[in-house]
């Protein structure tokens, strides 16, 4: 994944995460508008996310970073 569509995704997931999401949720919201992106790539993107937007909305960026580590720590993601 190159870092414009990095950026894509981790803007995606920044407009679509809510605090209710279930990480199964979250995945299929983003496939939605980014069909062919897998769910390891989704988790890096929510790391970036954190990165660039924790400053900005930590209630986004707390709930990103339990999506992410949940997704390496289960090795669930693709």
């Amino acid at each position: 994944m190159n870092a414009e569509d990095m950026q894509a995704i981790a803007d995606t997931l920044m407009r679509v995460v809510t605090p209710e999401m279930s990480p199964k949720q979250l995945i299929k919201a983003v496939q939605k508008e980014h069909p062919k992106v897998s769910k390891k790539d989704i988790a890096r993107a929510a790391f970036f996310s954190i990165i660039a937007n924790a400053d900005q909305d930590h209630g986004k960026a707390k709930n990103l970073q339990a999506f992410a580590i949940a997704e390496r720590v289960d090795g669930t993601a693709e």
